[in-house]
């Protein structure tokens, strides 16, 4: 935007920019009062929020200095923005200030296009034009925000915000690299990614498909995804059985970009190391699911998933408490391992934390890959726990599902494909 000022004069792309913005935002305020017909309190639309904008350039440039004449300006308009506030409210018994609020910025558009770079500008009008429309999804969401929400929301600043960097960040064992600053950045960074897909899960795709329930769960807990898949198939028909069967596998191949995204977190050596196996292991878990998905797809739509009301808040204390001791135990359990038992040791443990929670378990051997343990074994043991833990998932499915069920053999054949070939890729990985 600033090479226009090559080739125009400064004042007419200002004059321009003002005008055009301005307007853009006056037409979002007409849009507002074309739904609201009869509505006698808007303040102005269209015009009235351009002119608004023209008047705080011309007074902005006419007093360069000391702009007496702008903020003089200002005052007077913020005077009948007051006296229409106060008309509205006595007399109509309206109290909302956005209008207003835009009004002021409208007015002060002119400095910022005279003074800021072009990406500022523009995004404050963006801002104002899309807040401005979100309006009706914002009371919705409050409305189906639970009484804790924003409690929850508090609860993460503050444990990322303020507890973290008050944190030692001495070792607490002599000889073993386990600091307290170490144990609860790890559990901010887990629990914020799981919290963004509760998040998504509970407002954005509340009342989504199967599969876009196993998308979306799979990047909170694919353990979790899976268990609640399964017991919800028990009411299921049998012809959705390869549906949640796909649903189940695509949780699994999220969980591999999570760990994609942790991994280039803590550790940008072993991410250039594992990143094709991953993104292999990902894409075999989404193919086969999206072959059961279109192969055995039914003629009408799937059911709608409908939200498992006890599932936990990634946030709640107990389950950063949960997590904190696994990290803590398995830093420990790695420690001892590789001194006692060296590698072989070390994979034996990876094969036995598949039978838990398998993240506080990568996350210690990403620590590792500073230290005497080489590359190449972080990456094995890395690979070799996720294969672990897929196998304790399939055990969950079958478990949660019933001795009955007809998802059973679509569990065994689909988990059976997957943990094949990602076996496959792991021995290929070990002849390389």
């Amino acid at each position: 935007m600033e090479k226009l000022y090559d080739y125009l004069p400064r004042e007419l792309v200002t004059f321009i920019l003002v005008t055009i913005f301005s307007l853009l935002i006056g037409l979002s305020q007409r849009k507002i009062s074309l739904k609201r017909e009869g509505e006698t309190t808007l303040f102005g639309t269209d015009r009235t929020f351009t002119f608004i904008g023209i008047l705080g350039y011309l007074l902005y440039i006419l007093d360069p200095i000391n702009y007496r004449l702008f903020m003089g300006g200002g005052a007077i308009l913020g005077l009948l923005l007051g006296l229409n506030y106060y008309v509205k409210q006595s007399q109509f018994h309206v109290f909302g200030v956005t209008t207003i609020v835009i009004a002021l910025i409208t007015y002060c558009i002119a400095p910022i296009v005279a003074t800021q770079p072009s990406w500022f500008y523009v995004m404050v009008i963006v801002t104002v034009l899309t807040l401005t429309e979100l309006k009706h999804t914002f009371t919705e969401l409050a409305q189906r925000m639970k009484n804790d929400e924003m409690i929850t929301l508090a609860k993460f600043l503050a444990i990322s915000g303020i507890i973290l960097p008050m944190l030692p960040n001495d070792n607490l064992i002599p000889g073993i690299n386990l600091t307290p600053y170490s144990i609860w950045l790890a559990t901010v960074v887990v629990s914020g990614i799981s919290y963004l897909s509760y998040l998504l899960r509970r407002y954005v795709f509340r009342e989504s498909g199967i599969l876009v329930s196993g998308i979306v769960g799979g990047l909170y807990s694919s353990t979790a995804t899976i268990s609640v898949l399964a017991r919800k198939s028990r009411k299921a028909s049998p012809q959705d059985a390869p549906e949640y069967v796909a649903s189940m596998l695509l949780a699994v191949s999220m969980m591999f970009l999570r760990f994609l995204i942790l991994i280039g977190i803590f550790s940008q050596e072993t991410l250039h190391t594992i990143y094709p196996y991953l993104l292999i292991m990902s894409a075999v878990s989404a193919g086969v699911a999206m072959f059961l998905h279109f192969k055995h797809k039914r003629k009408y739509n799937s059911g709608e998933l409908e939200e498992e009301e006890d599932s936990s808040n990634p946030l709640e204390f107990k389950v950063a408490l949960i997590f904190a001791m696994l990290f803590v135990v398995f830093t420990i359990l790695t420690h001892y391992t590789l001194e006692y038992a060296g590698t072989s040791g070390l994979n034996l443990l990876s094969f036995v934390s598949g039978f838990s929670d398998i993240t506080p378990f990568i996350l210690n051997l990403l620590q590792q890959s500073t230290g005497s343990v080489a590359m190449l074994v972080i990456t094995a043991c890395t690979m070799q726990a996720i294969v672990s833990n897929i196998a304790v998932n399939m055990c969950y499915a079958l478990f949660f599902a019933g001795g009955k069920s007809a998802l059973r053999p679509w569990i065994l054949g689909g988990f059976g494909c997957v943990i094949a070939v990602n076996i496959c890729l792991l021995l290929f990985f070990y002849f390389l």
